[in-house]
C-alpha cells in the first residue's frame, strides 16, 4: 500500500517563498513517479510539477515556470515543491500524487494525498 502525505501549507503574503513537502511511503521512492496539482475553488484540477522517479527529470507548468521548482531526495522518500515570488492566483489545495506513468494527466496517477492548502493574500 503506498501513502502520500504532503505538508508545508499555510497563509503568505504576495511576493513570499514557501516550499510544500510530499513523503511517499510504502514503496520504493524509485519506482513512483511524483506530480504536483492544485485546484483552486470551482476550478479544474491543473497540473503543476513532475519529477520522475530518480529525480533527473522534471518540469513545471508553464504558468509557474520561473517561480517553482521541484526537487527529490530520493533516501528519503520526499518530493519538495519550492514556490518563490507566490501571487494571490496562487491560491489553491496543493495535492502530491504518485504514479507509474510519465504523466500531467491527473487520471494517470494512482495514489493521492490528502492536500494542504496555499493561501497567498495581496
Amino acid at each position: 500500500q503506498v501513502q502520500v502525505d504532503e505538508s508545508g501549507g499555510g497563509t503568505v503574503q504576495a511576493g513570499d517563498s514557501l516550499r510544500l513537502s510530499c513523503q511517499v511511503s510504502g514503496r520504493t521512492g524509485s519506482e513512483l513517479h511524483t506530480g504536483w496539482f492544485r485546484q483552486a475553488p470551482g476550478k479544474e484540477r491543473e497540473f503543476v510539477a513532475r519529477i520522475s522517479g530518480g529525480g533527473g527529470v522534471q518540469n513545471v507548468a508553464d504558468a509557474v515556470k520561473g517561480r517553482f521548482s521541484i526537487s527529490r531526495v530520493v533516501a528519503e522518500n520526499t518530493v519538495y515543491l519550492q514556490m518563490t515570488n507566490l501571487k494571490p492566483e496562487d491560491t489553491a489545495v496543493y495535492v502530491c500524487a504518485a504514479s507509474r506513468l510519465w504523466s500531467i494527466l491527473p487520471a494517470r496517477y494512482d495514489y493521492w494525498g490528502q492536500g494542504t492548502q496555499v493561501t497567498v493574500a495581496t
